[in-house]
This record gives C-alpha cells, sequence and structure tokens, in this order.
C-alpha cells in the first residue's frame, strides 16, 4: 500500500472517530487541533506524503483506534511512524 493510499484510509479513520482532516498549503507543521470547538487534524499540501503520514500518525496516536476496523498495512504504517517518532525524541547516548 502506497504513502497517498494509506494517509486516505488514515483521513477515513480520524472521519469514523469524528475528527476533521484538513489539507491546506502554508507556513506551518500541522496536527491535531481544536477549532471552533470541533476536533480538527490539519495537514500541510507543501509536505511530502510521507511527512502527512507522520503527522497523521502522531495526531492519531492517543486516539481510540482500538475501537474500529484498521485495515492491517494501515495499522503497521501507524505503529511504523510512531517507532520512528519514539526513536527520533529518545536521548541519544554520546
Amino acid at each position: 500500500m502506497d504513502t497517498t493510499t494509506i494517509i486516505d484510509e488514515l483521513e477515513g479513520v480520524a472521519a469514523r472517530l469524528g475528527i476533521e482532516v484538513r489539507a491546506e498549503a502554508g507556513n506551518f507543521r500541522g496536527g491535531r487541533c481544536v477549532v471552533a470547538g470541533e476536533e480538527v487534524i490539519m495537514l500541510n499540501t507543501n509536505d511530502l506524503p510521507e511527512t502527512q503520514l507522520v503527522v497523521l500518525a502522531e495526531a492519531l496516536r492517543d486516539a481510540p483506534l482500538d475501537t474500529i476496523y484498521l485495515k492491517p498495512a494501515v495499522r503497521r504504517a501507524l505503529e511504523e511512524a510512531w517507532a520512528e517518532q519514539m526513536s527520533a525524541e529518545a536521548p541519544h547516548d554520546h
């Protein structure tokens, strides 16, 4: 499954959780926020699909994903993005 297909799937997952996904161009990182009382995940269309996938995965990290069906490839992509994020945040020994 390619990255853009996984992004489409994750947008559907977010919608099933009641979270709107908006993709707009601009000078911002993107992520989960609240706009007018509604949860929204912002994606920057200037970013590469791989970056958008990481932003979506991070925004869905605390979502109740065990309550909905995820295709195995989508779940794997989420877990890989989370693992990469964890290793990027881990303190590095010098």
